[in-house]
């Protein structure tokens, strides 16, 4: 089938991380994908040889263009609404597309709730038609999520590619934050042993030359990493600092520990998203040791730090265990697809 994905680039790269990552997957499955975004810039270092069967167009030819015919499928990324021409076209196809909102992870309970909800058109450039909330999600009764697409790379291989040589008594660490990240207080921690620090391109590295290392500690800046090498630094990693959504994910997939930078909301919605997790992430893996929480509390500006990292040994064991325990569920594209056939 065509497939119509649309994505508006807020700010930062997760909304195209994700649609990328959607697009590449489809495609990888036999779909065929139009992707329509506002902003492909981040697509030059993320993607950089595309992907066979995607197609990537500006949003404002969906505007603009009156003999585009949309597909069997539309999919609106995070609510950002198809532009109207193109709605209004949708509404005339027969038959209609199976006209989906992909919305945000979370963990809280609301989403199961949401999952697969209808919500129909009454009015507007739609009017008539019917469009379907697909909430991404950690348990059997949300959409899931996008499993890797490849098997696990040789972790001695990712870092040479990379020219990064980690020593052996060194602990090596993916640090991948936003902007006024709390670093003084996170190089403290990591002091506790000979650590090297491999900051992602942007505000990482920004922000980390501007903090003296403690001692024991060393930093090698990255490069702007395609996703698929992106991905397999998780797996060579002992520990990763992680933000967004896209990284966020796939950085459950290597069984390490991890720790999740959460974009701050002004509301503070954040806190509760960031608790939902934890608290299905302690109860699924058995995780007790508190340091765990407050590590991911104050590393998101939510509350004191812990004297102390994690115990290293207990944290990886409850991430390998939440890693089998998301395997066992079926991952979001195939959950997507499953979606739209039975609304055909």
């Amino acid at each position: 089938m065509l497939w119509d994905l649309f994505c508006r680039v807020i700010d930062n790269f997760g909304d195209v991380g994700v649609c990328w990552r959607l697009a590449a997957g489809l495609a990888q499955r036999g779909e065929r994908v139009r992707l329509w975004i506002d902003d492909a810039s981040a697509l030059r270092w993320m993607a950089p040889d595309g992907a066979a069967g995607v197609m990537l167009h500006p949003w404002l030819q969906a505007e603009t263009d009156a003999d585009l015919v949309p597909g069997e499928v539309v999919i609106e990324a995070f609510g950002c609404d198809p532009p109207a021409r193109f709605t209004a076209r949708m509404a005339q196809r027969q038959p209609a597309p199976v006209w989906v909102n992909l919305e945000y992870l979370s963990a809280e309970d609301y989403v199961e709730r949401s999952h697969g909800l209808r919500s129909p058109q009454f009015s507007g450039p739609g009017a008539g038609l019917d469009k379907w909330f697909f909430y991404p999600g950690f348990t059997p009764r949300t959409g899931g999520l996008m499993h890797p697409q490849a098997p696990p790379p040789d972790r001695q291989e990712t870092l040479a590619a990379l020219q990064v040589a980690v020593r052996p008594d060194e602990r090596c660490v993916l640090l991948f934050c936003y902007p006024g990240s709390p670093l003084r207080a996170l190089l403290d921690l990591l002091a506790d042993a000979p650590t090297l620090l491999l900051a992602a391109a942007g505000p990482a590295q920004s922000e980390l030359a501007a903090q003296p290392l403690p001692p024991g500690l060393r930093a090698h800046a990255l490069p702007w990493l395609p996703q698929p090498r992106f991905d397999a630094l998780l797996h060579a990693t002992d520990l990763n600092l992680v933000r967004g959504e896209d990284s966020f994910v796939q950085a459950q997939w290597p069984g390490r520990p991890f720790v999740w930078q959460l974009y701050a909301q002004h509301d503070g919605a954040h806190a509760a998203k960031l608790d939902a997790f934890l608290d299905r992430f302690d109860a699924a893996t058995g995780q007790a040791d508190p340091a765990l929480r407050a590590l991911w509390r104050a590393w998101n500006g939510l509350g004191p730090w812990p004297d102390r990292l994690p115990a290293a040994g207990p944290w990886t064991q409850a991430a390998a265990d939440w890693r089998d325990r998301l395997m066992g569920q079926a991952d979001l594209i195939t959950q997507l697809q499953e979606f739209v056939a039975r609304r055909r």
